[in-house]
């Protein structure tokens, strides 16, 4: 059964924008740990960006930090990930993940974002 949802990725010239958005009609995002991993091909799945559930202080890996921003829309029970000046080294399928204490880890189906000229 899907529990999380991405949407947003496409194909892109480098140095554009793109926003990714992962919802959930099953968790309520704010009570957990959620993120975004990507996976680029023939490498492994890394994370890239994660929030706790107790704060909003996000966690970037270096080679996103200054051009990756999460979000988070309670309102929406929806996270975003906004990616700034994409370079082709960040082609990948992107996955939100959630951690539910006593539970385990959820993942969305994934979403495909190329940078390419």
């Amino acid at each position: 059964q899907v529990v999380l949802v991405e949407s947003g990725g496409c194909p892109v010239q480098p140095g554009g924008t793109l926003r990714l958005s992962c919802e959930s009609e099953r968790l309520t995002l704010k009570h957990y740990a959620i993120g975004w991993f990507r996976q680029a091909p023939g490498k492994d799945r890394e994370g890239i960006s994660c929030i706790a559930s107790s704060d909003f202080r996000p966690y970037y890996i270096d080679s996103v930090k200054g051009r990756f921003a999460v979000s988070r829309d309670n309102a929406k029970n929806t996270l975003y990930l906004e990616m700034n000046n994409l370079k082709p080294e960040d082609t990948a399928v992107y996955y939100c993940w959630a951690r539910v204490i006593g539970s385990g880890d959820y993942w969305g189906q994934g979403t495909q974002v190329t940078v390419a000229s």
